[in-house]
């Protein structure tokens, strides 16, 4: 079979699959764009296709980027030609081993954009005050405070059940990947929701949520971020400032204070210390910043 006829049959199979029309069309560009980089699209058969080397499918990606093509477009494209494969070799038998084993790019991750110690602090004075109902001002304010006194997740924190309160020194937290950890509970987050308990109206189950919404459901994430959104506003602070940003500030602050990688990353849940070691940039930049604006020479 000639390449048209396989790329057709597989732009057939994203419809199938409930591809959006800009998807089909994106992902068909990429793998013609692919097919002129090999020969005349025309003319390859499935065996030219199946015969590819190593050496090409390299010299495609970096032409790709000679090109202007940044990392994340030199991904896309190749995630679209190991679709096209995949059908191909699903369907028609063709060999996809060496597009199977290409590897695109790195992109590297941005930095987290903790708060400061002051900002952090502030945050968990100032959430709820535009509130219709107290309760609810404490609620929010406890769940802040354990994404930033404890560096849990915002659905980690969500995700607590009637149970777990009153909080212990110690919480047992299922991260990502159904991973347990247990992460120290400092006196202020376990005030923080013994307060927000005693004040809820709603009656919290065992087995049910431990936050709540205004209705006695479970708590949506959106209704954290929108008070997160509040304080924002009314500080004045960037668009970075999520509650996600709690928790790097956890990090952040606590690697400041002296705290180890090791230790950090068993307390944020990361499979990885490379996930950890991003907060250690975080660290010396904020160190060059303050070295900038203080040191003589650099006034």
């Amino acid at each position: 079979m000639k390449a048209p006829a396989l790329v057709e049959d597989w732009r057939r199979a994203l419809v199938a699959r409930g591809a959006s029309p800009a998807t089909q069309e994106a992902y068909t560009r990429d793998v013609w764009r692919f097919l002129r980089a090999l020969g005349d699209p025309d003319e390859l058969t499935g065996d030219d296709l199946g015969a590819l080397t190593q050496p090409q499918m390299r010299g495609w990606m970096a032409d790709l980027r000679r090109e202007g093509l940044g990392k994340a477009s030199v991904g896309r494209a190749l995630s679209s030609v190991k679709s096209f494969y995949h059908h191909a070799s699903e369907t028609h038998g063709i060999r996809a081993d060496v597009v199977r084993a290409a590897r695109g790019p790195r992109s590297p991750k941005p930095l987290p954009r903790p708060l400061s110690e002051k900002d952090a602090a502030t945050v968990l004075t100032m959430t709820g005050l535009d509130s219709d109902h107290d309760w609810v001002a404490l609620r929010d304010t406890a769940v802040l405070t354990l994404l930033y006194g404890c560096g849990l997740r915002r659905a980690e924190a969500l995700s607590l059940k009637g149970s777990d309160a009153p909080l212990g020194e110690t919480l047992r937290i299922t991260g990502k990947g159904s991973k347990e950890r247990l992460v120290p509970v400092l006196p202020i987050a376990r005030e923080a929701v013994d307060v927000y308990v005693a004040a809820c109206p709603h009656p919290l189950t065992p087995e049910g949520p431990l936050f709540v919404g205004v209705r006695g459901g479970a708590l949506n994430a959106r209704i954290v971020s929108g008070a997160m959104q509040t304080i924002r506003a009314a500080m004045g602070l960037p668009d970075s400032a999520t509650p996600h940003a709690l928790r790097h500030s956890f990090a952040t602050h606590l690697l400041s204070a002296g705290g180890d990688l090791r230790t950090i990353q068993t307390l944020l849940g990361h499979a990885s210390l490379s996930s950890t070691e991003r907060y250690t940039a975080v660290d010396e930049a904020r160190l060059l910043e303050a070295y900038e604006q203080a040191h003589p020479k650099a006034l």
